[in-house]
């Protein structure tokens, strides 16, 4: 049986859908997911991409590319409210990760690790027993020859 898992943006204009169990639920420290998130951290739920399937409204796409690792991350907000959705990593090509507080109800997934921890806030506790990584927890590009 498939899980299913609805949400959207803050104004409701753009709603998704998500099927089956997410391959990871991870939280992100850097400071691009800081400065998106207007917060402390990321909350990225991600899938495959053919488990997410857009109801309703439009996205815009803002293309990042980070300055440690090289690669690329799309982001995808709402047109009228600016909330970010959902985001295609270049790391992760089949995948979709998901903003965890779009969730309808954001407290059905667990979260699996923390990446970044090196530009974590000093405030922030990282749970006893979850996998915390200083930098990304992503294999390192490959280099093309």
């Amino acid at each position: 049986m498939s899980e299913i898992h609805e949400g959207g943006c803050s104004c409701r204009a753009v709603r998704y859908r998500t099927t089956n169990a997410p391959r990871l639920a991870s939280v992100c420290h850097c400071t691009f997911c800081q400065h998106k998130s207007g917060s402390a951290f990321g909350i990225g739920v991600y899938f495959k991409s053919d488990d997410v399937e857009f109801l309703s409204g439009t996205l815009r796409i803002y293309e990042h590319r980070s300055d440690a690792s090289g690669r690329w991350i799309r982001n995808e907000f709402c047109v009228n409210c600016g909330s970010t959705v959902t985001w295609t990593l270049e790391a992760m090509p089949d995948g979709r990760g998901i903003a965890g507080g779009t969730f309808d109800d954001p407290h059905w997934f667990e979260i699996a690790r923390h990446s970044w921890t090196r530009s974590a806030h000093r405030w922030v506790a990282i749970p006893h027993g979850v996998p915390a990584y200083e930098g990304s927890a992503l294999p390192p590009p490959q280099v093309k020859a």
